[in-house]
């Protein structure tokens, strides 16, 4: 019998839990919640530690005790966001020269500071599911402009594909590859689910390239149009 990979994800949420769920039917996994801290945990000496926390409570902190904690040799993979592009509003990939240094660009380089072998994975607007683009808002008033967003079952899909693949130091956009504009997504979305449509005034013009995850691993998209993810 072939000994399977371990995998260890700090983060059993809305991501974490379906992803350990896919990945056990290959992989070792344990799944722990982002206050686990016992360092003497045989989690901590996984192959690959998956960190898919948010970013709230002390972020910078926690990813600096997750480093201290995870065996040297661990392949570490970061869910970070297309955030880290919120100067440009144009089209943009990960060879962009990001000068405006918010939370998630920190702590990717707090990362790339303290491991090797780190996979940073910027994740777009993570749907599917229960998340649904004109449900949850806060807000009424819309600018409008190209979406990028990502389902979850991409997301999952991917994760699992760079782990066969074996690719231990990298950044990668993950990002649909077609981007209707938001009201499209929202017009659309509140016919389905009978919802209010709110109001959009002014345009961005963000698209965040999914290329370079495409050509590294030859992937093709479960859903590559954000208009359908609902479907």
């Amino acid at each position: 019998m072939i000994d399977r990979k371990s995998v260890g994800i700090v983060g059993c949420g809305w991501l974490g839990n379906p992803l350990s769920k896919e990945l056990s039917d290959t992989f070792k996994v344990e799944c722990y919640s982002r206050e686990t801290t016992s360092d003497d945990s045989i989690f901590w000496q996984s192959d690959t530690i998956i960190i898919a926390i948010n970013t709230k409570d002390n972020y910078l902190q926690t990813l600096q005790k997750i480093a201290k904690l995870s065996s040297p040799i661990s392949n570490i993979i970061l869910m970070s966001s297309t955030s880290v592009y919120r100067e440009f509003d144009t089209n943009v990939d990960e060879s962009a020269n990001i000068t405006k240094r918010g939370l998630q660009k920190e702590a990717e380089e707090l990362m790339q500071g303290l491991r090797d072998k780190l996979v940073i994975l910027r994740l777009g607007g993570l749907m599917g599911e229960d998340r649904i683009s004109g449900k949850w808002k806060s807000v009424s008033i819309f600018c409008d402009g190209e979406v990028n967003y990502i389902h979850r079952d991409d997301v999952i899909k991917i994760i699992k594909k760079i782990l066969e693949s074996q690719v231990v130091n990298d950044i990668f956009n993950l990002v649909a590859p077609l981007h209707p504009l938001r009201s499209e997504v929202h017009k659309k979305n509140c016919k389905i689910f009978n919802l209010e449509l709110g109001t959009f005034e002014g345009r961005t013009y963000r698209v965040v390239s999914s290329e370079k995850i495409i050509k590294r691993l030859n992937y093709t998209f479960l859903h590559p149009n954000p208009l359908k993810f609902w479907e």
